[in-house]
């Protein structure tokens, strides 16, 4: 890292996907803070309506990038990322566009980066956008490796056990981070990406550091519905792979999780979501030898 008496460059990377109302608000309170050496990318996956020029038009300082489709948010991320780092930021912030940012955001960033220069990742604590009162994740969780199941902790608790990460909601990597650990898999076109990724830089050796006085504001699924079909299949399809990935018994952890994500579609007389599942786990086999990046 660069000496302590230099700002350490910090680059904020926001995928967009026809969400510009949000995209507009994020951009807006990351113009507010406090820290000097921030800048901001944008990379438009694809949007479809006019969100390009919206953006353009209201934050002309930003680095707006354009995929031209949707990558998904993962790969989309990515794109940032790699831009952030050939530009040579030594911080890479990953926000979700649905997010409000306080001002002293980037400066409490920093301020964690600087205090822990072993750290993996930076991240924050977040509230629900529309009850700043209420705590919607301290930073993030665990995920059982069996059932996939993910608990969030809603009060300050150690991001020690190997099993815990941080949301993606706001996820900060040091440069030789990237480097040396990697960045998202870009199999998952939404979801795991950032628990893949934390239990990756837990099991090279980095820990996870929590800026605790922070408090970013998350609406949450502003571009998907929760609990739609499309979702499910994303959704499937996204946390197979992840299990094959960091599971101990990958094909004890499929049955775990395929039998509790079926039977609750059926109790809840979910057809459509029954059958999204199914076409997840279709999606899973058949490409389930491809090769997908991880890497900058």
């Amino acid at each position: 890292m660069p000496e302590v008496t230099q700002h350490l460059r910090l680059t904020c990377v926001v995928v967009n996907w026809n969400g510009v109302a949000d995209t507009l608000a994020c951009l807006a309170s990351l113009r507010l803070q406090d820290y000097p050496a921030l800048s901001v990318v944008v990379v438009d996956n694809g949007s479809t309506n006019d969100s390009v020029a919206q953006i353009r038009a209201a934050h002309p300082w930003v680095n707006l990038h354009e995929t031209g489709r949707n990558l998904g948010f993962p790969t989309g991320c990515n794109v940032g990322t790699r831009i952030a780092y050939r530009d040579g930021a030594d911080l890479i912030w990953l926000l979700n566009n649905d997010t409000v940012a306080p001002p002293s955001t980037a400066s409490a960033i920093v301020q964690a980066a600087r205090s822990h220069p072993e750290a993996g990742a930076i991240g924050c604590v977040l509230y629900y956008l529309h009850n700043p009162a209420q705590v919607q994740a301290w930073g993030g969780g665990t995920v059982n490796l069996q059932s996939a199941f993910v608990r969030h902790f809603m009060r300050p608790t150690p991001f020690d056990a190997p099993n815990s990460f941080f949301t993606g909601a706001s996820l900060t990597l040091p440069r030789q981070i990237c480097e040396k650990v990697g960045i998202f898999y870009e199999g998952f076109f939404m979801y795991c990406d950032d628990s893949d990724l934390c239990l990756r830089i837990h099991r090279m050796g980095y820990p996870l550091v929590l800026a605790e006085d922070t408090a970013i504001l998350h609406r949450e699924g502003g571009s998907s519905l929760k609990r739609s079909p499309v979702i499910d299949q994303y959704a499937t399809t996204s946390t197979l792979r992840m299990l094959k990935r960091v599971a101990p018994h990958p094909a004890l952890s499929f049955t775990v999780y395929l039998g509790l994500r079926l039977a609750n579609r059926l109790l809840h007389l979910q057809w459509k979501n029954f059958a999204a599942v199914c076409r997840g786990v279709a999606v899973y086999i058949r490409e389930r030898e491809r090769k997908f990046s991880d890497q900058l």
